[in-house]
């Protein structure tokens, strides 16, 4: 699948566990949910992903984590906030370069309409 085909089943599955759940649960019960929804889909997942940086030819393990990686080609980082703050956009597109992934998803669940909480985050996309 495409970054978009995924991205497609991916805001699917959020629009169908948002409507039956609604907001204002923990982020933990969207992802968890999440994660065996895409399962069911037959997709590879990865849930809280290790995100190591290399620098100067060292690889570090600094405990940056992505929430979900799906077929190792997007990923989601997710939220059950009130307000996406700007440095939300800035973590997950820095994800997105370390990993050379090139799209990524936002979504917070503490919204009434899901639509209104999903962003696509690009890198050279």
């Amino acid at each position: 699948m495409t970054e978009n085909e995924l991205a497609r089943v991916t805001v699917n599955l959020a629009y169908l566990i948002h409507s039956q759940l609604g907001p204002g649960l923990m982020e933990s019960v969207y992802e968890e949910i999440l994660c065996h929804e895409l399962r069911k889909k037959g997709l590879g997942v990865e849930r809280q992903k290790i995100i190591p940086v290399v620098w100067d030819g060292i690889t570090m393990d600094l405990g940056f984590r992505t929430d979900i990686v799906v077929e190792n080609i997007i990923i989601l980082e997710l939220k059950s906030i009130e307000l996406i703050s700007p440095v939300h956009f800035k973590q997950l597109l820095t994800y997105l370069k370390i990993t050379g992934m090139k799209l990524g998803l936002l979504i917070n669940f503490n919204e009434s309409l899901i639509k209104d909480g999903i962003t696509r985050v690009v890198n050279n996309l």
